[in-house]
């Protein structure tokens, strides 16, 4: 008789903690607690139980009473707790506001990784530099106006220090650091003085690039610069190289490559032209190679330099330079 209160305890319970709605709930209240119901029933073996374990069955018999409206309105009150909460299924989700990538990030991510692709590995250096790695090493002479204080931003005029005007300053650090051959690109922020406005900062961003080997032409640097704007803006881009002067480099040019927009056809974004320059580049001067220490004789390699700014401009259609460091989030979350 104990061995069936006992599993009619463990029934009990577990009914009641299965139960998942109110109407359960009562439909177990009544097969178990009613008056004919389960328990109450069991009541009636007390009569037939022999003596010596009439007081043990009694006992069992009232703690699965008790117990059993105990597990009764335990399990009443959490169901009736669960359904005040309500959930609105067709509410929108609420909206996560993921972090973005800067477009200047964006463009100079890419930058990186079509160059990687072509064997060149990223250098950095000083964003405050000296007259020599600026200028004196970049084949510019005294007279140059670039070194004037209305062109350049000094930091201190007497010690020659400045901040770069141009990334070329990593390119002679490299090639004093290291030997012959080096194929490199160097990112980074740089610093004109500079009147505001909407094609011109005092401070944006370059990459330039540098390949010295043996055997190196002028062809091996279209090719690069073709594939990479061909890589960047599409298959049918096309480059072309029109002739300039740089202290640097000898032969320069001015790169252009066909408007994104018209294709090549002319519009107001190029002027009518079919082409929109986006940067320079040469065969690097023997005079600089010379100057680290590089022999002229049996090496040779280009240079180039590309304005991260205006290639970000341009692709994305922003008119203004102004627009992409004003923190403006509802410009930013464009992108």
């Amino acid at each position: 008789m104990i061995e069936k209160v006992n599993k009619i305890y463990e029934e009990v319970k577990q009914s009641f903690s299965n139960a998942s709605t109110i109407d359960e709930i009562e439909e177990l209240r009544i097969k178990y607690l009613s008056r004919k119901g389960v328990v109450l029933s069991l009541f009636s073996m007390m009569k037939d139980a022999d003596n010596s374990i009439k007081r043990e069955l009694g006992q069992k018999l009232n703690t699965l009473k008790n117990d059993a409206f105990d597990f009764l309105n335990q399990r009443k009150k959490e169901l009736e707790k669960s359904s005040k909460v309500k959930i609105d299924l067709s509410l929108p989700a609420r909206k996560v506001n993921a972090g973005k990538v800067h477009p200047i990030q964006r463009v100079l991510k890419d930058v990186k990784n079509i160059f990687g692709k072509m064997g060149f590995s990223v250098a950095s250096g000083p964003e405050i530099e000296t007259e020599h790695y600026i200028f004196d090493a970049l084949n510019m002479p005294e007279w140059h106006p670039a070194r004037k204080v209305s062109d350049s931003l000094y930091v201190d005029k007497k010690a020659k220090t400045l901040l770069r005007t141009e990334t070329s300053s990593v390119q002679i650090r490299t090639m004093e650091s290291s030997n012959p051959p080096f194929r490199i690109i160097s990112p980074g922020r740089v610093y004109r003085n500079e009147k505001e406005n909407a094609t011109h900062t005092a401070m944006f961003t370059q990459c330039e690039g540098l390949f010295i080997d043996k055997n190196v032409s002028f062809s091996d640097l279209k090719g690069t610069l073709l594939q990479f704007f061909k890589a960047l803006y599409g298959k049918d881009t096309k480059v072309r190289f029109r002739p300039h002067f740089f202290p640097f480099t000898e032969p320069s040019a001015e790169v252009d490559v066909t408007c994104f927009k018209c294709t090549g056809k002319g519009c107001s974004l190029c002027k009518q032209s079919g082409w929109i320059e986006l940067g320079g580049a040469g065969m690097v001067n023997p005079v600089v190679l010379e100057g680290v220490g590089v022999d002229p004789e049996e090496y040779s390699g280009f240079a180039f330099g590309l304005g991260i700014e205006r290639i970000t401009m341009l692709r994305y259609g922003i008119s203004d330079i102004r627009d992409l460091y004003e923190n403006n989030l509802k410009f930013l979350e464009q992108f």
